[in-house]
């Protein structure tokens, strides 16, 4: 039986995540360091199950709204190489893109906000997933499908991507030299999940970093300002709930405030820490 690309990519990912998060959690508790928490992980299961339930869900939604694009694609890339090449990049762009907007729209933070409110940094956060976002991420690649990209291989290149975004979700690599310059490094997102003011809303791109560089949103670590992990204001009381619809709460008891609508509005769609009088 011929294993089919997919199967591959699940027979090569699942032993290394088993890997090295168990070595993670190893020398954290060799060296002493807080690295794991039981509930923070048990958390980042949960949330990562219920995004597998939706994204599962979504599958035959996302591959239908991809292929009626299909229909009106306007050239192809015949060599292989450059196919998957330019498919990478291109997709790497449009994943910042989508990123940008998760965090500069309210609307959009209320769902991405899930993966940032861990106060811990390691491995499994990789897997603590924006529940909502499949309902939602297939249409940031329809010009990937316009451009003649098959359906089929947009889904396969986000699934290959998305194992690098695990692999640099660890507080033990250091800087890695000319790779900063160019790739997204464990030590670029460290700063993508800090709460620090200097590096709020940085370090977007999933493989590559030049889209932060050439798109005023590069922060590099800074040793004089050590990373604090979590939200600006952190959950109270988390629970399974709360975790995931705090922001939407929040959004609620704003738009209940009896202020007008073009400002309600505004609480809705403008950037997380917007506010009418300048209060956060």
């Amino acid at each position: 039986m011929e294993l089919t690309r997919e199967t591959l990519l699940i027979l090569f990912s699942t032993p290394l995540y088993i890997v090295i998060i168990g070595l993670e959690m190893l020398l954290s508790r060799l060296h002493d360091r807080k690295y794991y928490s039981k509930k923070g992980t048990l958390y980042n299961i949960y949330l990562m199950s219920l995004n597998m339930m939706l994204d599962v869900l979504m599958l035959g939604v996302c591959l239908y709204i991809l292929n009626f694009f299909a229909q009106f694609s306007f050239f192809t890339i015949e060599s292989a190489f450059l196919y998957w090449a330019v498919l990478l990049i291109a997709e790497d762009f449009l994943f910042y893109v989508l990123h940008y907007v998760d965090h500069y729209c309210r609307f959009f933070w209320a769902v991405h906000v899930t993966h940032h409110s861990s106060e811990e940094f390691n491995f499994t956060v990789g897997f603590r997933s924006s529940v909502f976002q499949p309902l939602y991420r297939m249409f940031y690649f329809i010009p990937l499908a316009i451009c003649g990209f098959r359906p089929l291989d947009i889904m396969f290149m986000y699934s290959a991507t998305q194992i690098y975004g695990i692999l640099i979700h660890t507080q033990y690599v250091g800087k890695l030299g000319f790779l900063e310059w160019f790739l997204s490094t464990p030590s670029h997102h460290r700063v993508h999940h800090a709460s620090n003011p200097i590096y709020l809303d940085k370090n977007m791109g999933m493989v590559f970093i030049i889209w932060d560089r050439l798109f005023g949103t590069f922060q590099p670590e800074e040793e004089s300002v050590p990373v604090k992990y979590g939200l600006t204001k952190n959950i109270e009381k988390e629970n399974p709930v709360t975790v995931v619809f705090h922001e939407w709460a929040e959004i609620w008891n704003d738009l209940k405030r009896p202020l007008p609508w073009s400002i309600k509005l505004k609480y809705l769609f403008y950037p997380p820490g917007w506010s009418h009088d300048g209060s956060r």
